[in-house]
């Protein structure tokens, strides 16, 4: 069973910056993609970032290129997304998701991903 617990959200202003975390735990664990996804009260969940395990390529949603980094700490069985910049339209629930399958350009659909955290909030004030 792999888990994933997301950390790292608050309240915070325009323009501030925060590190989401996410920690994977499972007996066995290898999942060659992980990503970051959000979901604004009443909106659909949208994908904001992905990073292959192995290899550490990555892919951003248009909305968060040049703000947000995605990283991943393989000693650590953690992902990271630095938040920079933040704006009031980021204000969602961040969620932490892993595919047992490298997804490439893919990597933006949730429908391929196979475990999900609980989620983080993480709200924007102006």
């Amino acid at each position: 069973q792999v888990q994933l617990t997301e950390s790292g959200g608050g309240s915070v202003q325009a323009g501030d910056s925060l590190r989401l975390s996410c920690a994977v735990s499972g007996r066995t664990f290898y999942s060659p993609t992980m990503g970051w996804f959000r979901q604004a009260a009443g909106k659909e969940r949208d994908f904001v970032a992905a990073i292959r395990w192995s290899g550490g390529n990555t892919y951003y949603a248009d909305s968060v290129k040049g703000r947000f980094t995605i990283s991943r700490d393989t000693a650590k069985n953690t992902v990271y997304l630095q938040v920079n910049s933040l704006k009031p339209d980021d204000t969602a629930v961040y969620y932490c998701a892993a595919s047992k399958y490298y997804l490439g350009d893919d990597s933006g659909m949730k429908n391929l991903y196979d475990y999900w955290g609980q989620g983080t909030q993480v709200t924007v004030s102006s």
